[in-house]
């Protein structure tokens, strides 16, 4: 199933896909949770309700709504740095030996087709095509074989990076994490729909072809980046992982390539749709709420 967030008149709403239209959760399903992460903490019990419900039932067309990032707010964006193999080569890096995570923060989550803000304060933005990893369970110390059971599902991201903040430190997560620099969707596909094993991944600047691997590239799959995380912390429904982007990124090119105001960046993942974003300048003017 493919579960999206969308605008409507009174904010934000949950819908199914059922291909080019979508069906109002709340519209066919009464009680129905009014967001993501509670959707995702009730599913089991929801889901057989839900497609009964819905079952040939769409009630708009898709391209008459703003889908908005599947799980708006995350508890916790998780990432990995180098980890495809020809993403490493490309680098230069040596092979990690463990996985090598940073954070970004929730408030860089954006819609799979809303403007990427270009910092006043940067020269140096890159795109990095990425499948996302949505935990659906309350989670610790999950060994590989059972990290399955905790997936919800997968969707599509781009680890949008401010460079030159990511190498003035050690330490990526300010570079990483600049507003809407998190954008993710189209929707989510459940975990039952895919096989993240060896999905094709592309992805496009102005329709220049920039990236093109497949997640049979990673280093560390999506259930070692499970067990990894999970040694250290409690993953919780909704919370997102980044798990890695393969060669061709901006950084690497020579010279560098990196994106400016006026640029559309498009991800694909094959099974999983794609998300477009434009990049735009930010204001850099204060603002306090």
């Amino acid at each position: 199933m493919k579960l999206a967030t969308y605008m409507a008149a009174g904010g934000p709403r949950l819908g199914v896909i059922m291909g080019t239209d979508i069906a109002d959760v709340s519209r066919h399903l009464s009680g129905a949770p009014g967001d993501m992460i509670a959707l995702i903490r009730e599913w089991n019990a929801l889901r057989p309700r839900l497609e009964q419900a819905i079952a040939g039932r769409p009630d708009q067309a898709l391209s008459a709504v703003r889908l908005r990032a599947p799980v708006i707010r995350p508890g916790k964006i998780l990432a990995i740095g180098l980890n495809y193999l020809d993403h490493i080569e490309e680098t230069g890096a040596k092979r990690p030996d463990h996985p090598t995570f940073f954070a970004k923060m929730p408030t860089a989550t954006n819609g799979p087709f809303d403007p990427i803000e270009f910092p006043a304060v940067s020269q140096e933005v890159d795109y990095e095509a990425e499948l996302v990893v949505v935990i659906g369970r309350r989670c610790r110390n999950v060994p590989r074989a059972r990290a399955p059971e905790v997936i919800f599902g997968y969707c599509v991201g781009d680890d949008v990076s401010v460079r030159d903040w990511q190498k003035r430190t050690p330490q990526w997560t300010i570079g990483k994490s600049f507003d809407t620099h998190a954008p993710c969707g189209p929707w989510i596909t459940t975990a039952d729909e895919v096989d993240a094993h060896d999905l094709g991944i592309r992805s496009f600047v102005n329709g220049e072809p920039r990236q093109r691997s497949s997640t049979a590239q990673m280093l560390f799959d999506c259930a070692a980046q499970i067990e990894h995380l999970t040694q250290a912390m409690t993953l919780e429904p909704g919370d997102l992982i980044f798990t890695g982007t393969p060669a061709g990124v901006g950084m690497a090119r020579s010279p560098p390539l990196y994106l400016k105001p006026g640029d559309v960046v498009r991800v694909e993942i094959d099974s999983l749709g794609a998300i477009e974003n434009r990049v735009e300048a930010a204001s850099g003017a204060a603002r306090i709420d």
